[in-house]
């Protein structure tokens, strides 16, 4: 997840999303399990249905902010 911000250019430490992502899952937006690679573990995140909703208010507001700020944009 890091590396994929990173194409996006965001630079995102593991000290800054590792406590997003567990403030996420004890929200209620994702779920996690441990999964074994080797000798060693990660642990995979997905988003819960509550989760998916949330996204998509959120991307509303976001439409919602982008009609207001951009000139003459009034597409989606």
């Amino acid at each position: 997840m890091i590396e994929e911000l990173a194409h996006h250019g965001y630079r995102v430490s593991p000290g800054t999303l590792y406590p997003l992502l567990h403030g996420m899952e004890r929200k209620g937006y994702l779920e996690s399990r441990i999964e074994r690679a080797g000798r060693s573990q990660r642990r995979i995140y997905k988003a819960t249905p509550y989760g998916i909703e949330a996204l998509a208010m959120a991307q509303d507001k976001i439409r919602e902010l982008f009609r207001e700020v951009v000139p003459g944009n009034s597409s989606t």
